[in-house]
C-alpha cells in the first residue's frame, strides 16, 4: 500500500516481467492494519484489512506472497476471490502510496551493490 512501485510496474510490464509483492502487509509498519480507508472498505465487504490489501494488489496484476505462521490467517489470505474492488476504492488506496520503501530504497546504488554481493 505504502510503496506501490508504480514506475517499476510500468517498466516491468513493458518487458513482460511479472512483479511480486513478498511483503504485502509491510510487516505491519505505519500501523498498516489500522489504516482507515482499508478498514472502511473491508467493513463494506466483510473482509479484513489484509484481504482488502491483497485484493488491491491482485487487481493491479501483482503476484502476492503473504506471510503468516497462523493457519487461520493463511486461510483468510486465500479468501480474496469472492469480491472485487470498485474503481473508486482502488483510487482511494492508490493515494496511500508514499513512493518510499519502509525497508530500503530499491533505487539506491548501495542497496543494488549489496544485493549483487549476495547473489
Amino acid at each position: 500500500m505504502f510503496q506501490q512501485q508504480k514506475v517499476a510496474r510500468e517498466y516491468l510490464a513493458k518487458h513482460n516481467i511479472q512483479i511480486m509483492s513478498w511483503g504485502p502487509f509491510a510487516e505491519g509498519k505505519n500501523d498498516f492494519f489500522n489504516t482507515p480507508v482499508l478498514k472502511e472498505i473491508g467493513a463494506k465487504y466483510g473482509k479484513s484489512v489484509a484481504q482488502v490489501a491483497l485484493r488491491f494488489l491482485l487487481q493491479n496484476g501483482v503476484v502476492v506472497i503473504p506471510k503468516s505462521t497462523h493457519e487461520e490467517r493463511m486461510q483468510e489470505n486465500f479468501n480474496v476471490f469472492d469480491f472485487v474492488l470498485t474503481d473508486e476504492e482502488m483510487k482511494q488506496m492508490e493515494v496511500l502510496d508514499t513512493g518510499k520503501s519502509l525497508f530500503f530504497s530499491h533505487y539506491s546504488p548501495e542497496t543494488v551493490e549489496w544485493f549483487m554481493s549476495i547473489v
